[in-house]
């Protein structure tokens, strides 16, 4: 007696939930590649250079301060210049007298008035062992000046603003990644410029004299860095230029471009921000910190679009609809056979499409993700295909299966490869497989052919002797 298919399709659903499993353990694998990858290309990108924030230039204006104290000295005889003691308790007198004592006050941070910026860059890939990152090399050309009026009509009272001890500093959040010849002219010609010798304000200094008389300043500087290049609008006006060759930017921070353009050839991209759209004042006794700064800086990352880590990790997430799909198809055009599918064989299937996205991984690892995937999804659509003919018997009904393969992982491509249209496709796909499902089953006897499955109709119970006495009565 064959089984009733209601109870062969529950079977089914449970071996599809049980290779929630062995999906579980795949994806795993793919997150510990991935983080290993992440690593290593932190480590890249580390030593060239780094994720780099660029914060200034910026004036700072040493202030200081005459007060008086109440010094308590020691009494001297001022002859012999000996301490003078009480002859009473033999301990050294003191006097208590006031001085003018110089004190530093909390320098003055004056920003630019003027500050444009136009930056370059070449980018390329950087490899270590089968894991690759990209880096670049940036040239920038910053054109500022400082507001002189405001400067010389600052009046701070009785703290004396020492002009002349001026210096101007440019935070670089990664200063190891400066290279080439950094070069700074000002209104009387070229600057000398020093290392900030500061850990945690890393960058360069420069005197500059004093402020007050006005003119322009030119820096450039040439600057190694990877994954993302970030700039504070420090200008009271900023005007941001930003060009490179990477064809894939993720624009980032506290404020969008005004204009980009992104093609196969690289990006450019215009920024104009005015100082009210910053909590930032042009003169200011408060020391802006690094962390202030990177909070409204803006800029650029250099992305991987849809790595094969992450598409392997959604692909292992979507397993369950892919399995549940062949073991649907297995069932489908097994269902009129005496000898139907053994649950080991189900669970076999399953695996060998769970073993797909470790395939996937480790051939995108070393030849890419569109031939890996082609490879790994070829290879086990033929060997599903041929289990289904040899191991299952299925005959020619496993060129079904195949095809079913085909498509299924046809359209898996196609969710991997488009993340904005991937719950549209999956979604998509698992109604169209119900909705087949619910038509191919549409006159199936789900109780088996003796009405007697799982869940079979109960036949009404008949009392004893009932069958005799209407024998006997018709008699």
């Amino acid at each position: 007696m064959r089984r009733g298919f209601g109870v062969r399709f529950l079977i089914v659903g449970v071996l599809i939930l049980l290779m929630f499993i062995p999906l579980f353990f795949v994806a795993d694998v793919v997150g510990d590649r991935k983080r290993l990858s992440a690593h290593v290309i932190e480590e890249i990108g580390r030593t060239w250079g780094g994720e780099q924030t660029i914060g200034g230039p910026r004036l700072v204006v040493p202030v200081t301060e005459v007060v008086l104290r109440d010094v308590v000295r020691d009494r001297t005889d001022p002859v012999t210049g000996a301490p003078v003691t009480d002859p009473a308790t033999g301990q050294v007198q003191r006097d208590t007298i006031r001085e003018e004592v110089t004190v530093a006050r909390p320098p003055l941070h004056v920003y630019p008035d003027r500050f444009d910026v136009e930056i370059t860059s070449e980018t390329e890939v950087r490899r270590r062992g089968i894991f690759s990152a990209p880096v670049y090399r940036a040239q920038i050309g910053v054109d500022f000046d400082f507001p002189a009026e405001a400067l010389a009509a600052l009046d701070l009272g009785p703290q004396v603003v020492h002009w002349d001890d001026a210096e101007l500093f440019l935070f670089v959040s990664n200063s190891n990644g400066l290279r080439r010849e950094a070069a700074l002219e000002g209104p009387g010609g070229a600057l000398a410029m020093e290392p900030s010798g500061d850990a945690d304000r890393p960058g360069i200094v420069a005197p500059v004299g004093d402020p007050r008389e006005g003119g322009a300043y030119r820096l450039t500087l040439g600057l190694n860095g990877a994954a993302s290049l970030q700039l504070a609008p420090v200008g009271r006006n900023s005007r941001v230029t930003m060009r490179s060759d990477w064809p894939h930017p993720s624009f980032t921070g506290t404020f969008l471009p005004d204009r980009s353009e992104v093609g196969e050839a690289g990006f450019s991209a215009e920024w104009s921000i005015p100082h009210l759209a910053r909590s930032l004042q042009q003169i200011s006794r408060t020391d802006m910190t690094p962390f202030a700064l990177g909070q409204m800086s803006f800029g650029v990352s250099l992305i991987e679009p849809n790595d094969f880590y992450q598409k392997a990790y959604r692909a292992a997430r979507y397993g369950i609809l892919y399995i549940a799909l062949t073991f649907l198809t297995v069932l489908l055009v097994d269902r009129n056979r005496t000898t139907p599918v053994h649950p080991v064989q189900y669970f076999l299937i399953g695996l060998a499409q769970a073993t797909f996205v470790l395939l996937m991984v480790s051939y995108a690892e070393q030849i890419g993700f569109a031939s890996a995937y082609l490879i790994s999804a070829g290879a086990v659509t033929v060997l599903l295909t041929l289990f289904g003919w040899l191991g299952l018997s299925l005959g020619r009904r496993s060129l079904v299966l195949g095809a079913i393969l085909v498509l299924v992982y046809a359209v898996l491509y196609l969710i991997l490869q488009s993340e904005d249209y991937a719950l549209l496709a999956g979604s998509t796909l698992a109604f169209l497989a119900i909705a087949a499902t619910m038509f191919a089953t549409r006159n199936e006897e789900w109780y088996g052919p003796e009405g007697k499955g799982l869940f079979g109709r109960k036949e009404k119970a008949v009392a004893p002797g009932a069958s005799g006495s209407s024998g006997q009565a018709g008699g």
